[in-house]
């Protein structure tokens, strides 16, 4: 996209969020050889901040000996679209010996993944969401035109996955329902053929440190949402410690700095630079992200400026300094030949005015015009005899 930075695609509402604890995944073998079963547990965000995709069939391969039985557990809100097909064929490859479960919620590119496996078991009190492919972009209108076209592609691919668990569906019917995201429940799903049986319901946090993406979307369930404002369950096997003074970290709202790093740069004019700050700042605080904006705008008004703008987001991600990138830009214009010369440098409001200084005679100068000028009077006197 002429260099600007290529979507990604996401099959859930808002920006990425964050996964502040990643210990919820998982792959572990159980019983002994004759009997051994593997077990996936997908407990959190599906992509670049998450399990992708790649770690994951590395991990089930590493594993897998070809012949147990594999069960994939999700609980998740899903993730990037791609990594959760990559997922579902991943799964899919293994057979009827992969069983999909559901423990509290599979959604959006969770719920493509879980669609993979032969066998779908969804956990009575558990969900599964379904809806249309999102992503943001930023450019000029043939930019936006060719997005669009990606996400109708994704569409179809979305299509397939369900289509390929459940292909007795109705097509029009699935699109309206991923096109009004949908919430099913553990029998409507069912019903549908996207799983194939209901087991027993367990008590399990449907959101994992993921809850400020559920407020977002259109649909979430009041049932889900309440579980935002439970406290946390003690687990009694964990002894702390007291604490004199009390520790007290500050909580961290993801989406809010996500979704201040999205409007600043639309305001500012660098769009493009949304992801690379995502990544850059990893939304730890609001004074990182105040800093990381303020570097964002200067990096892009040196590469500008040095007529290299494709190299701002890789400069901003990598979390270069002004005088980094200018070390940098120099170097690549030196090289390239165009001999043009960066100054970002701005004038304090202390700064003392510049003195003028008075110019200097030039008296060989002056001596040689008054030579001239006589020479030439002499010449038009004699002129004047003849």
């Amino acid at each position: 996209m002429s260099n600007k930075a290529r979507p990604r695609i996401y099959n859930r509402a808002g920006k990425r969020i964050e996964v502040q604890d990643k210990s919820w995944y998982a792959v572990q073998a159980s019983g002994e050889a004759a009997e051994r079963v593997l077990e996936v547990f997908v407990y959190g965000e599906i992509g670049t901040w998450g399990i992708t995709a790649n770690q994951f069939v590395q991990d089930l391969r590493a594993m897998d000996d070809g012949v147990s039985p594999v069960i994939a557990a999700f609980n998740s809100i899903g993730g990037e679209l791609f990594d959760g097909l990559a997922i579902h064929n991943a799964l899919r490859r293994l057979g009827a010996r992969c069983t999909g479960r559901i423990d509290a919620l599979a959604a959006s590119a969770a719920s493509v993944a879980v669609c993979g496996a032969h066998k779908v078991v969804i956990a009575a009190n558990a969900m599964l969401m379904i809806h249309n492919p999102y992503t943001y972009a930023g450019g000029d209108a043939e930019d936006f035109r060719r997005v669009a076209d990606v996400l109708d592609q994704t569409l179809e691919a979305i299509i397939a996955a369900y289509k390929a668990k459940a292909p007795d569906i109705d097509d029009a019917e699935l699109r309206r329902m991923v096109g009004a995201e949908t919430w099913l429940t553990a029998n409507e799903a069912v019903a549908l053929g996207l799983a194939d049986e209901v087991g027993d319901g367990i008590t399990v946090k449907a959101c994992l440190g993921q809850g400020s993406v559920l407020q977002r979307y259109q649909h979430a369930p009041a049932e889900l949402l309440a579980q935002l404002d439970e406290p946390p369950e003690a687990d009694p096997d964990l002894e702390f410690e007291p604490v004199d003074p009390p520790l007290v970290l500050p909580v961290v709202d993801s989406a809010k700095l996500a979704l201040m790093i999205t409007q600043r740069c639309t305001a500012a004019g660098i769009s493009n630079l949304v992801e690379p700050l995502l990544s850059s700042t990893k939304l730890e605080s609001e004074e990182i992200v105040l800093a990381g904006l303020a570097r964002a705008k200067a990096v892009n008004d040196l590469c500008v400026a040095a007529r290299l703008p494709e190299f701002s987001a890789e400069y901003v991600a990598a979390g270069l300094d002004a005088a980094a990138v200018r070390a940098r830009l120099f170097d690549k214009i030196v090289t390239s030949g165009k001999g043009f010369e960066i100054d970002n440098s701005l004038p304090l409001d202390d700064d003392p005015a510049p003195k003028v200084q008075a110019k200097q005679i030039d008296q060989p100068s002056i001596w040689a015009s008054r030579q001239a000028a006589q020479s030439g009077t002499a010449h038009g006197a004699k002129g004047a005899r003849a």
